[in-house]
């Protein structure tokens, strides 16, 4: 079957919040007050997912906020304030790890349509437009599963993963530079949302 992909990236961006949640908190939000239990139970039954524990006990705290995107109900619904790169959509599917799709991004690289192969430019760029949202529809599964929790300027995001076999981990999207994901690690073992708490991502990174 033929994958219409340019109707399918367009699918895929309606996932993503552009609502109030996007803009940067108020200063009356600045320092946001505790969720309560039942707050936090009607968000995950909303989401789709349980969050890891560390970070349930992080939203219950009255000390959170800060430069974490902050968990908070509005109109639309519940989401991260400060956030309009999470996909919603894609919240209940599990984190893929970067080893997962690498042959994968090499095959779809080779496959970019060459303005030499076609008979004409309408039917070339045509081809390209479906290539091009094909990589856009791969680039944003990168993230299933995942919160962007952070973010970190110049492009960089921290992620926070709440759904599959890397669930509570913390991760860096850098794919602004480097164009990859990489996991967070402090003395070679993964990062949980307690330790990165208050840290600076980058100096978690193994370039």
């Amino acid at each position: 079957m033929t994958i219409d992909w340019m109707a399918e990236a367009r699918r895929l961006e309606r996932g993503r919040r552009f609502d109030g949640l996007s803009g940067p908190p108020s200063k009356q939000d600045a320092s946001p007050a505790p969720l309560s239990e039942a707050e936090i139970c009607e968000a995950e039954a909303e989401l789709g997912i349980a969050f890891p524990q560390a970070y349930r006990e992080y939203l219950l705290r009255p000390s959170a906020g800060g430069a974490v995107n902050r968990l908070r109900r509005t109109a639309a619904g519940w989401g991260w304030h400060g956030d309009s790169s999470t996909n919603y959509d894609l919240l209940t599917l599990a984190f893929p790890h970067p080893d997962s799709y690498r042959a994968d991004e090499e095959e779809l690289d080779a496959r970019e349509p060459l303005e030499d192969d076609y008979p004409d430019r309408d039917a070339y760029q045509e081809a390209w437009n479906q290539w091009d949202a094909e990589y856009e529809v791969f680039q944003e599964r990168k993230t299933s599963g995942a919160v962007f929790i952070q973010e970190n300027g110049c492009g960089f995001s921290t992620l926070l993963v709440v759904t599959g076999p890397h669930r509570g981990t913390m991760w860096f999207d850098g794919r602004a530079t480097c164009d990859r994901i990489l996991p967070l690690n402090l003395n070679g073992r993964p990062v949980s949302f307690t330790d990165w708490l208050g840290r600076n991502s980058m100096d978690l990174l193994d370039w």
